[in-house]
């Protein structure tokens, strides 16, 4: 299955519409938001998407910047 992770930073004019429609027309079939820093790793819904991954899913994000700035937690 492809699973989306979409994620604005807190306090910014943005909006999630953009990020989660390309999540979408990418073929995801589940979207997980948040509004949260990308420095920083205690994101629920981050977490709640890593949890419910099975072996063979592959999961989206808009840029990759979106799911962490962080290099060290990335990988």
């Amino acid at each position: 299955m492809k699973v989306g992770y979409a994620r604005i930073s807190r306090g910014d004019d943005q909006t999630i519409r953009m990020q989660r429609d390309a999540l979408r027309d990418a073929g995801c079939e589940k979207v997980y938001e948040e509004t949260a820093s990308g420095g920083r790793w205690d994101r629920p819904m981050l977490h709640r998407m890593l949890e419910s991954l099975e072996k063979s899913d592959v999961v989206g994000v808009w840029k990759l910047y979106r799911l962490s700035r962080s290099l060290r937690d990335l990988l």
